[in-house]
């Protein structure tokens, strides 16, 4: 006898729930790039719907706002301008196409091959670190080069920010774990009250139902060749998220659905997020561990989130107040989050137990950090590689070309004086 299925109204509010842990991070990659966060709720929702169809509802995954196009968006929408920077984003998508017909055709083991650990985690580092000084300009309150927040009262709030959501992340238990941005955002907007730092006017004149202002793209070929190779990183991350979702449920999603389709919805989704003018949206840890808490592995539950998260997107005057926020909440928060991004490059490499005492992997690993870190950038004619995406190209070369050398002896320290 198979068990009585769940009530509608328990599945909406799973739904809710599901939202709501994504919640903080999915504004947080608008607010902190520029873009418009009411897009970012609407291309969540709607990019999670783009999923479900292409894996025909089977694997309990949402998308949210990718973590690893923060940096290459701020550089830009400095360098190129914002609706460069849309075209560009949509077509980071190809990257996935790419990839999902690679796994269709040689297999899952395909993308290990080419994007080893040491391939992955210096390209990871590099997006965590590359723009640590727009985190520490935005937490002492500087727009540029001009101070717009006093520097002392500027690193209050962003130290407040930052320590409250250092110990959610830590001392936290059950769902509230799962939200340590969002706790910070909370904590730190609240202490900005306080301080008389936020600007109601735009919430007031808001109207309560609006239409999200949309993006008009443009496709610069400067900016897509910048942006593509950024899709590495969050091709691994969506990887190891359909592992990590099979893990908890107990199915292999590699095979069914398999691993080219979630590829296609991911790539899919971004693309039509991208051309709208929302962040691209990725597969959430966060969510995954909310699944495992809960234990409730339906798929309707990623629907009912999906159509809450469409229907956030056009409440104006809730778009009105996540631009409220202080630029030192986020500074704040910024702080953690690249370093974060960083270690878990550099948790890929220590897990992929990369030697670097092996002078092959400290050649590689070496080289990918400094270009990426220092913002070397390569132009011929109209091409252009810069940066993230210069180091992400490089890594993959260089694992492709580099001999592994005759002893692959370890380096003694007079190897490199």
């Amino acid at each position: 006898m198979s068990p009585s299925p769940e009530p509608t109204w328990r599945t909406a509010l799973s739904g809710a729930q599901i939202l709501f842990v994504a919640f903080g991070a999915t504004v947080l990659v608008p607010l902190l790039t520029g873009l418009n966060p009411s897009l970012a709720l609407l291309g969540a929702g709607i990019g999670t719907l783009i999923f479900q169809a292409c894996t025909k509802r089977q694997v309990p995954i949402y998308l949210g706002s990718s973590f690893a196009f923060i940096a290459p968006v701020i550089y830009s929408v400095k360098t190129w301008g914002m609706p460069a920077t849309f075209g560009a984003l949509a077509a980071a998508s190809l990257l996935y196409y790419v990839a999902a017909g690679m796994v269709k055709w040689r297999g899952a083991d395909f993308i290990h091959r080419i994007l080893p650990p040491v391939v992955i985690g210096p390209v990871v580092m590099v997006i965590g670190l590359g723009l640590a000084q727009v985190a520490i300009n935005m937490a002492t309150g500087k727009a540029g080069e001009t101070q717009v927040i006093p520097y002392g009262t500027s690193l209050c709030v962003a130290t407040i920010s930052l320590i409250a959501t250092m110990l959610t992340a830590i001392h936290a238990r059950g769902l509230l774990k799962l939200v340590p941005i969002l706790v910070g955002v909370l904590v730190g907007y609240t202490t900005s009250l306080f301080l008389g730092l936020v600007d109601f006017s735009k919430v007031i004149n808001a109207p309560w139902l609006a239409l999200p202002e949309f993006g008009r793209p443009e496709f610069n070929l400067a900016a897509i060749l910048f942006m593509i190779p950024v899709a590495i990183a969050p091709i691994v991350e969506h990887v190891g998220g359909i592992l990590a979702i099979g893990s908890v449920v107990g199915r292999d999603y590699t095979e069914k659905p398999g691993l080219h389709r979630t590829l296609l919805g991911d790539g899919l989704a971004v693309n039509i997020v991208g051309l709208f003018g929302g962040p691209p949206v990725t597969t959430y840890g966060e969510v995954t561990g909310a699944v495992m808490l809960t234990r409730n592995y339906n798929p309707v539950v990623m629907t009912w989130a999906a159509c809450f998260a469409i229907l956030m997107a056009f409440v104006g005057k809730f778009g009105a107040l996540l631009q409220t926020i202080p630029m030192p909440v986020m500074g704040g928060i910024m702080i953690l989050l690249f370093g974060s991004i960083a270690g878990i490059g550099l948790k890929t490499i220590i897990d992929g137990k990369v030697d670097l005492m092996k002078p092959r992997n400290l050649c590689l690993v070496s080289v990918t950090l400094v270009t990426g870190i220092g913002g070397l950038g390569v132009t011929i004619g109209s091409f252009s590689l810069q940066g993230i995406s210069l180091c992400g190209v490089l890594a993959v070369l260089l694992n492709l070309v580099l001999p592994p050398g005759e002893q692959e002896e370890e380096i003694t320290p007079a190897a490199f004086p």
